[in-house]
């Protein structure tokens, strides 16, 4: 081995041994934490679980300085980003700058004993898992709560309208029919429910539920009760307007991705079926004649 590498992963093996001596320490200790991360871990630790909590631990004395290189503008982009996923496992923006710093730590100092190593491969993935990771956590949150607030939207617009037309206001009508749903359609609804009870105006909380989620038919939802507000125009022939054209925009969803799946299929079939079902045809074909193919090669 030669001594620079030799040296390199000795050094490595003291930070290691410092990193988890330091760990254990945070750990039993009783630092203070950020309010924003103090109320992560108490309120949401049933929705975490053990490995993140304990990197959330790890990570909080550095959380501080990791928002303080992101900036003021990128910590607001996170912050919108973990709302439209819904706070995945309680994070927060506290909760997201540990875990970079735990992550980056944990991917760059494999990535150097991977580089000592001579696997540069590997250590490219170690930098992109520090780099990344929670990105795409984050990511795959927002497209699940985004599918599954579509799939909820239509119906509830409908059982909304059913409840309006019997005689309840728009307000007591929407706490009524939020009781009987669960998801994170129903969980923003309390939201805004628990926005308007406060005192914030109701155009005002509802352009926060647009905010907090990428979704369009969240955002046609709310532009279409404003116009209708502003028009005075029935609360219930919006409702339902919106339901059937959700619907209707859904049914031309799926058309657009069965189109699009057909050349993917046949790309599939023609590179890989075909090929296989001539392979076993002239096989078949050779096996069942009773051809000596020891004459055929001259052995």
């Amino acid at each position: 081995m030669e001594p620079m590498t030799a040296l390199l992963l000795a050094l490595l093996a003291g930070v290691s041994v410092a990193g988890a001596c330091y760990g254990i320490a945070l750990l039993r200790s009783d630092a203070r934490l950020p309010p924003d991360l103090a109320v992560a871990l108490e309120v949401g630790a049933s929705r975490t679980t053990a490995v993140g909590s304990a990197v959330d631990r790890l990570g909080m004395r550095w959380a501080p300085l990791v928002l303080r290189l992101m900036g003021d503008k990128r910590v607001a982009r996170v912050r919108r980003r973990i709302d439209r996923a819904g706070n995945p496992g309680g994070l927060t923006v506290d909760r997201y700058a540990a875990r970079r710093a735990v992550y980056g730590a944990l991917g760059f100092g494999g990535a150097l004993v991977m580089l000592a190593k001579g696997q540069p491969v590997a250590a490219v993935l170690l930098v992109a898992f520090g780099l990344f990771w929670i990105e795409i956590g984050i990511r795959v949150a927002v497209r699940e709560r985004r599918d599954a607030i579509e799939r909820t939207l239509p119906d509830f617009l409908d059982v909304l309208a059913v409840v309006v037309s019997a005689g309840l206001g728009f307000r007591q009508a929407l706490d009524r029919v939020a009781e009987r749903y669960e998801g994170p359609w129903a969980d923003e609804l309390r939201i805004t429910l628990r926005q308007l009870d406060m005192g914030v105006g109701r155009r005002q909380a509802f352009e926060e539920l647009r905010r907090r989620n990428d979704s369009e038919q969240v955002a046609r939802f709310v532009t279409a009760l404003q116009q209708g507000e502003e028009l005075g125009t029935p609360i219930v022939d919006t409702l339902i307007g919106i339901a059937t054209d959700m619907r209707r925009t859904d049914a031309q969803q799926a058309r657009r991705r069965a189109a699009r799946a057909v050349p993917k299929a046949t790309m599939v079939i023609t590179t890989f079926m075909v090929p296989g079902t001539m392979i076993l045809l002239i096989a078949g074909f050779f096996l069942g004649s009773g051809t000596d193919f020891g004459s055929i090669t001259g052995d």
